[in-house]
C-alpha cells in the first residue's frame, strides 16, 4: 500500500493500493498469458466499459508504476510502447495468468469523483525481482510498503478499501472465487451485490 498525498484532489492523505485509470492504450496491449475464464466471465457481467484484458492490463501497468514491481512472463518484447519500456527492458510481458478479480466497488455519489473499480489479487511469488524494492516507483505514492493485514486497518483508509481488506482477510487461500462483491452505490441506493451470485442489500 502507500499513501496519497495531501494536495491530492481525489482521498487525499489516505492510504490505498496501487491503481488508477485505465488508459487509452491499455486496449492495444497484449497479455502474454490470459486471465482465467472464470475470472474472465466475472468481468463481463455489468459491465458496459473497458474489455476483461484491458482492465488486467490497466492494473499490471499501474502497479509498473506506482511501485516498480513487474506482473509479467519472461519473454522478449521488442515493438513495447514507450510507457512500457522499461517492463520491457526486464525482460517481461505483462501477464494475467495467476491474477484473480476479486472486488467490485462503484463509490457513492457526490466527492468530486466517482470510480467504478475491480480489485485483483494475486500472489506476491507471482511478482519479478526484489518485493520490498521500489526504486522504479514514480511518486504518486509515499511511504510504498507491505502491510500485514492485521494492522492495515488501523492506517488512515478509504471506506471502500477497509470493506475490500475485510474480504480479503477472509479468504483461505488465492484462487479465482467462485462469486465476486460488488459494492454498487446508485443514486438512490446502495447495495451489496455478487457477481454470479445472491444479490443483498449491504448494511
Amino acid at each position: 500500500m502507500g499513501q496519497r498525498g495531501s494536495k491530492a484532489a481525489f482521498m487525499p492523505n489516505k492510504f490505498v493500493f496501487p491503481g488508477g485509470a485505465v488508459d487509452a492504450d491499455d486496449s492495444a496491449i497484449p497479455l502474454a498469458k490470459p486471465l482465467v475464464q472464470t475470472c474472465h466471465a466475472r468481468l463481463l457481467e455489468d459491465n458496459s466499459g473497458p474489455s476483461p484484458e484491458t482492465l488486467a492490463v490497466a492494473a499490471i501497468r499501474e502497479l509498473w508504476e506506482e511501485t516498480g514491481l513487474i506482473l509479467g512472463a519472461p519473454e522478449e518484447w521488442q515493438d513495447a510502447p514507450k510507457d512500457w519500456s522499461g517492463f520491457a527492458k526486464a525482460g517481461f510481458r505483462p501477464s494475467a495468468e495467476k491474477m484473480y478479480f476479486f472486488f467490485r466497488a462503484i463509490t457513492p455519489p457526490g466527492p468530486p469523483r466517482r470510480f467504478d473499480a475491480r480489485f485483483f489479487l494475486v500472489d506476491a511469488d507471482q511478482l519479478a525481482g526484489d518485493l520490498d524494492d521500489f526504486s522504479g516507483a514514480s511518486d504518486e505514492l509515499s511511504h510504498l510498503q507491505w502491510v500485514p493485514l492485521d494492522e492495515a486497518r488501523a492506517l488512515n483508509l478509504p471506506f471502500i478499501t477497509s470493506i475490500v481488506l475485510g474480504e480479503l482477510a477472509a479468504l483461505r487461500e488465492i484462487q479465482p472465487p467462485a462469486s465476486v462483491p460488488f459494492f454498487k452505490n446508485q443514486d438512490e441506493e446502495s447495495l451489496f451485490l455478487r457477481l454470479n451470485g445472491s444479490e443483498q442489500q449491504y448494511q
